[in-house]
């Protein structure tokens, strides 16, 4: 059996949801690298690099083409958050990250991102159905989720925002799409993107640390 055979295999079945390997592994390491982005460590990032490599499987698997493109995408945006936090960590003096809210032109630039981008890749999807069964819901999951990236990298505090709009619709669409286990922790992403945006909001009010490279308005 190959490597991929073996991660779209079943790995157990729980209150009749099937539970493949792919879906299980890769959530877990992506709620690893949640859980480092809220220590504000910088291995956050190969965390989300194996993730989305583990989950491509799971989302082709699952017919869904916006699932690997934002997979695909989780990878790439991995690398250049990975830059950006090791730039950050030799400007801060003590080592750290530093994180503070976006201003009022950085939150307009990541809103008319989003909605551009959503309508963009949903219109895509919509002339071509074979792309994704929910078109806009697969559109807004794999726009919202780079934008969130984006503003993790930039240590921006609405990252966290980002990431609750995103699981708004992303529970409800792994279910229906046969991945009960992303649904599942998509549910416990939420518990812990509430507790990181605290951190991250106490921080930003105390902060005097320079920003990340690339960061300012």
């Amino acid at each position: 059996m190959s490597a991929l055979s073996w991660l779209n295999a079943e790995a157990f079945t729980a209150f009749d949801q099937h539970i493949l390997w792919s879906d299980m592994i890769g959530n877990c390491v992506g709620l690893l690298a949640l859980a480092l982005g809220w220590r504000r460590s910088i291995w956050t990032w190969p965390a989300q690099f194996a993730s989305g490599v583990i989950l491509v499987a799971a989302y082709a698997s699952a017919q869904l083409s916006g699932g690997v493109g934002k997979q695909l995408l989780v990878i790439g945006v991995a690398l250049w958050g990975w830059q950006q936090w090791r730039r950050g960590r030799e400007q801060a003096q003590d080592g750290s990250i530093a994180v503070r809210f976006a201003t009022w032109k950085e939150r307009g630039l990541l809103a008319g991102g989003a909605l551009v981008g959503t309508l963009a890749v949903g219109g895509l999807f919509t002339l071509y159905p074979s792309l994704s069964w929910s078109p806009w819901a697969d559109a807004y999951i794999f726009v919202g989720t780079l934008v969130a990236m984006v503003a993790q990298a930039r240590g921006l505090v609405e990252f966290w925002f980002a990431w609750l709009l995103v699981d708004l619709v992303g529970v409800p669409l792994a279910f229906n799409s046969g991945l009960a286990f992303s649904g599942l922790v998509y549910v416990v992403y939420f518990a812990l993107v509430l507790w990181g945006m605290r951190d991250w909001w106490l921080r930003s009010r105390g902060s005097v640390k320079p920003a990340l490279e690339g960061a300012a308005a």
